[in-house]
This record gives C-alpha cells, sequence and structure tokens, in this order.
C-alpha cells in the first residue's frame, strides 16, 4: 500500500499541532503513537516509511526539555489505577472462591436443620444425624 501524496504534511502539521499542545485527534502525548494518531497514519507510516519525520520529532521533544509535567503525573496515575485495577481482581477471585464455600456450608447447614427438625418433630427418619464430636478435627 503506498502513502498518501500528503501524508508527509499531514505527520509535520500534527507534530506541529501536538508540539504546540492543540492537538485535535489524539490526547496529545509525545509519543510516536499519539503522533500517528494526529497525523492520521499508521504507526509504521513513521517507524518505516518516514523515519526522518519521526526522528525530527523525538529532537523537538527533546529539545523542549522531555516530558511535560502533566504527562508524567497522568502516566503514574495510570500506573496506579493499573494497580489498583489487578489488586480489586484478586479481591474479586479471593471472594468468588470463598463465595462457593460459604454456598457448600450453607447446604450443609440446611440438611442439619432439617435433620434436626425431622428428630424434634418426633417424625421416624431412617437417617442418624452425625455429630461433629463423632469426628476428630470437627
Amino acid at each position: 500500500m503506498s502513502p498518501a501524496p500528503d501524508e508527509r504534511d499531514r505527520i509535520r502539521a500534527a507534530m506541529d499541532r501536538i508540539l504546540a499542545g492543540t492537538p485535535e485527534r489524539s490526547n496529545g502525548a509525545l509519543t510516536i503513537v499519539a503522533l500517528a494518531i494526529e497525523a492520521d497514519v499508521p504507526r509504521n507510516a513513521l517507524t518505516q516509511r518516514h523515519p526522518d519525520l519521526k526522528n525530527g520529532f523525538y529532537q523537538a521533544v527533546q529539545a523542549r526539555g522531555g516530558t511535560p509535567d502533566v504527562e508524567t503525573r497522568l502516566r503514574k496515575k495510570i500506573v496506579d489505577l493499573k494497580t489498583t485495577i489487578a489488586n480489586k481482581n484478586e479481591e474479586l477471585a479471593q471472594l468468588r472462591a470463598d463465595v462457593q464455600g460459604f454456598l457448600a456450608e450453607n447446604t450443609r447447614l440446611t440438611l442439619e436443620n432439617q435433620e434436626l427438625r425431622d428428630v424434634l418433630s418426633g417424625s421416624r427418619v431412617n437417617l442418624t444425624p452425625l455429630r461433629a464430636a463423632q469426628f476428630p478435627g470437627h
């Protein structure tokens, strides 16, 4: 697939908008991914077809003194949020496992309760309730 005739011009215009802090299509990050989105070109257009523009963009970012504070804070916030999500997913998995144990215990107690009711009602049952005392460790 050949590049669009205005591809280089779109990339240059996108570089200008991002560096000026006025992106129209991207989040304005000082990255090649944001530049490709802003220019409406595939990322490989910058890495393969126009590495000179990619390098020029990185040089302009370096000349500005690197990544702006707001972007640094947002990237840190993203890392923090991903950690929070991972922790919550772990907690959710544990809670789901706990539910299975609670359901099993509820079933056991329901059956035991029914057995005790049958005994109290005087109905004859062919079952003998097992008591925890009969089993060491329970």
